[in-house]
């Protein structure tokens, strides 16, 4: 462990630092430390690092390459080495399935290293553990977990599966819901350069997401084609799915009404376009994105996944649809589509429930509270 003057040095471990929701909730936090500390991150995709571009530049941050790599049979001769990088740190920050042999090597030999203390972040899983979780990749977790200071989870249904299926005992698991800076989803859009451009007499439906597989975005597009022909599709974000959803519009002879403009790099310029905010999503657990739109006064279609309907004003929750269900969806987002007062009194219920649970300071203030436990008390210049 390194010396107790000077900043904090706190190692970061991410399955990817592409702009997901996890990375950028991660940049919030090293935005939100400031001077306090200084960061060193490492991505088991090497070539994913797209989130560096929101570090704030007075943020004392590197990427190492160099470090050993996160991906590849857990031996015990990569996993000394992976411990042994870990050394010369305060504090290591975990993130995801694809971190999970360093969290494996901390519990292996953090002892014979003396390694700083460890704090494991859980967001949820992609599309090969989307249906079920994979037992090896359980009884791998119950291992790695067992000697971790804590466990972070921003859902009910992640710090079920963390108490039940990975045996991590309750007061390690610290459940902290994600934030974001409600204020700046609450103001009017600035769509500048975006690459659409909202025709008048338009409404769309919008989402924000990778374009993975897990996202089921070629069923967001079924489930938008039957809509009266002045309602559009903007799918925002960026991914190897991009092809299957305009071969589904094609399809479905909906072209002309679904948009691909890429991802945006600030998001909460262009949210306030969308009429409904939308989510196809076969797995969730507190989507990031749901929360955005809540800020931004939309109502929501979703499936229900994850705490989806629990993070939803009482209002919005009739039109969670059943999971997997195109049909389901379609009907949901037809009702919210037929009402534009409907549409409104669900996203003012929405705007005041964000601004009230899901602002980027409690978020903030719960992660010093777990980060200066860690560290003896060190967390004071989180700001």
């Amino acid at each position: 462990m390194s010396s107790t003057a000077g900043p904090v040095r706190i190692l970061h471990c991410h399955s990817t630092f592409a702009p997901g929701g996890k990375e950028l909730r991660s940049v919030a936090l090293m935005n939100a430390l400031g001077g306090w500390a200084e960061h060193a991150i490492v991505s088991a995709e090497p070539e994913q690092t797209g989130a560096r571009a929101h570090i704030d530049r007075a943020v004392a941050v590197r990427f190492l390459p160099e470090f050993p790599s996160l991906k590849g049979l857990p031996t015990p001769g990569r996993l000394v080495a992976i411990a042994k990088a870990m050394k010369g740190y305060d504090l290591v920050l975990t993130y995801n399935w694809g971190a999970m042999d360093a969290v494996m090597a901390h519990t292996v030999f953090g002892a014979a290293f003396d390694l700083p203390p460890l704090i494991h972040h859980e967001d949820g899983f992609n599309e090969d553990e989307a249906a079920s979780l994979k037992t090896r990749r359980n009884v791998y977790r119950r291992i790695a977990l067992g000697r971790s200071h804590a466990l972070v989870v921003p859902s009910r249904t992640l710090e079920t599966i963390a108490r039940e299926r990975w045996n991590v005992p309750a007061n390690r698991i610290v459940r902290i819901a994600n934030g974001i800076e409600t204020g700046a989803f609450g103001r009017k859009p600035r769509p500048g350069a975006f690459r659409v451009v909202k025709r008048e007499g338009e409404c769309w439906i919008g989402t924000l997401a990778g374009l993975r597989a897990v996202k089921q975005l070629p069923r967001l597009v079924e489930a938008c084609a039957n809509l009266p022909e002045n309602w559009h599709l903007v799918i925002v974000g960026d991914g190897p799915e991009r092809d299957a959803i305009r071969t589904t519009a094609e399809a479905l002879e909906v072209s002309h009404r679904v948009h691909l403009p890429g991802a945006h790099p600030r998001p909460h310029e262009v949210i306030g376009l969308f009429d409904i905010f939308a989510l196809s999503s076969r797995s969730e657990q507190f989507p990031l994105s749901v929360v955005e739109a809540m800020a931004a006064g939309l109502p929501v279609a979703a499936p229900d996944v994850g705490d989806v309907k629990e993070i939803l004003a009482e209002a919005n929750r009739p039109y969670v649809a059943v999971p997997g269900d195109t049909v389901a969806l379609a009907a949901v987002l037809g009702e919210l589509a037929e009402d534009e007062g409907l549409r409104a009194a669900i996203g003012k219920a929405n705007r005041v429930k964000a601004r009230a649970n899901y602002d980027v300071s409690a978020m903030v203030d719960a992660y010093r509270d777990l980060y200066s436990g860690a560290l003896g008390g060190r967390a004071g210049g989180l700001a």
